[in-house]
């Protein structure tokens, strides 16, 4: 039963990007079926065998060894702040962020991130059918942020057409950027998180496949990437100051969506008996259950994921983790997975803001797709749950 609900949920998810698809004569099915069996093979290794299973033990060890290093300088900032036996979110969770930030700012310095990004790229380039731009974006939204991976390709961003504009964007939304991996394995499962990060990549592909099809020749497909000009302790500084920032935002923008869901709650409690997070399950829980969710969890399972959408995957990681103990492994499995992306409301601002501060005719185009980028994001964030659900 389990495996039909899976097929079911995979066809209405394929067939929504259809729907919203801009040329759907365009559409290639061959690199779409490909993707989705990588996808499977990826999950039943990463999650069932031993090889996947050691490998994201190995990943948990070395967040859990960078997390102990950033402790290190957090302790002596901070030390003596929180009585023994407490656990701040913000200086166990979001300041880390900064010391991984410097760590990904040394390795872009150095020349091996950009070596990773352009070989691997150029070899999912091979089997999505996509262009070689394409396929080095997504894997540098995944390692240097949502954010930053314009900067990278700031050269073309200005000789882009809005079709490709819309891909490269859709890849940024629909991924996390490895300085705040660490954070979410504090919160979910280490080997859900590696799982939905590596599902992620090419769900972006194929999602975007169908909903934006459209073919790149080879002189439009020149990678050029902005080369990095900084001295080392000027990228060293820019990279810890970028981390911190980013650890600002999140604890504000968290302290600012956690009360106001608090309240939202509370009103919709006293006036219609029910609260807004329960409300807003009862729309998403028909989505979860095409994803694999038990249908007596569905409703728990739906105000989570709204709350993601809503909010962001923090807030939702938040509320997973207060519900958990009333959910099977297979439905934490399964949210879990949908919680590690960053396609919700507000990274709509972030990324045409990022986009904006670099070419400001180009940032105004992406604010128009905006929608469009959210939707796409979000059937990526359930197509990597429902392929997921087939393993689990």
């Amino acid at each position: 039963m389990n495996y039909l609900i899976s097929i079911v949920g995979l066809i209405v998810v394929l067939a929504l990007a259809w729907i919203a698809s801009n040329n759907r004569k365009q559409v290639k099915i061959r690199p779409i079926i490909l993707m989705i069996i990588i996808q499977l093979i990826l999950s039943y290794v990463l999650l069932n065998t031993k090889i996947g299973l050691d490998v994201i033990q190995a990943i948990a060890n070395g967040f859990t060894k960078l997390l102990s290093f950033a402790n290190e300088g957090i302790s002596f900032v901070f030390g003596g702040i929180t009585n023994k036996g407490e656990f701040p979110f913000f200086l166990n969770v979001l300041l880390p962020i900064v010391f991984i930030s410097a760590l990904i700012g040394i390795l872009q310095h150095i020349k091996v991130l950009p070596f990773i990004m352009k070989w691997i790229g150029w070899a999912l380039s091979k089997v999505n059918g996509m262009g070689k731009l394409e396929s080095y974006n997504a894997v540098a939204s995944a390692l240097v942020g949502q954010s930053e991976v314009f900067i990278t390709v700031k050269k073309q961003l200005g000789q882009l057409p809005a079709h490709r504009l819309y891909t490269l964007c859709a890849s940024a939304m629909s991924t996390v950027s490895m300085s705040i991996v660490g954070a979410y394995m504090t919160m979910v499962d280490p080997k859900y998180v590696v799982t939905a990060v590596v599902i992620n990549l090419f769900g972006g592909f194929i999602i975007s496949s169908i909903i934006n099809p459209y073919t790149v020749t080879e002189e439009e497909d020149i990678l050029v990437v902005q080369e990095d000009k900084q001295s080392f302790f000027e990228m060293l500084g820019e990279y810890i100051m970028d981390g911190f920032k980013v650890a600002i935002i999140v604890s504000a923008m968290l302290i600012g969506f956690v009360a106001l869901m608090a309240l939202v709650n509370s009103l919709f409690d006293m006036i219609f008996g029910i609260s807004f997070q329960s409300l807003i399950g009862y729309v998403f829980s028909p989505i979860a259950i095409l994803m694999g969710v038990p249908a007596s969890e569905s409703v728990m399972a739906g105000g989570i994921m709204a709350t993601k959408l809503v909010t962001n995957e923090f807030v939702a990681m938040l509320s997973l983790g207060d519900v958990a103990s009333s959910l099977s492994e297979r439905s934490i499995g399964i949210i879990s997975v949908f919680l590690v992306s960053f396609a919700n409301f507000s990274s709509i601002g972030i990324i045409s803001g990022a986009v904006k501060g670099l070419h400001e005719k180009q940032g105004n185009v992406v604010a128009r797709f905006g929608l469009k980028l959210l939707y796409g994001a979000t059937l990526v964030s359930v197509l990597t749950s429902i392929i997921v659900s087939f393993i689990l």
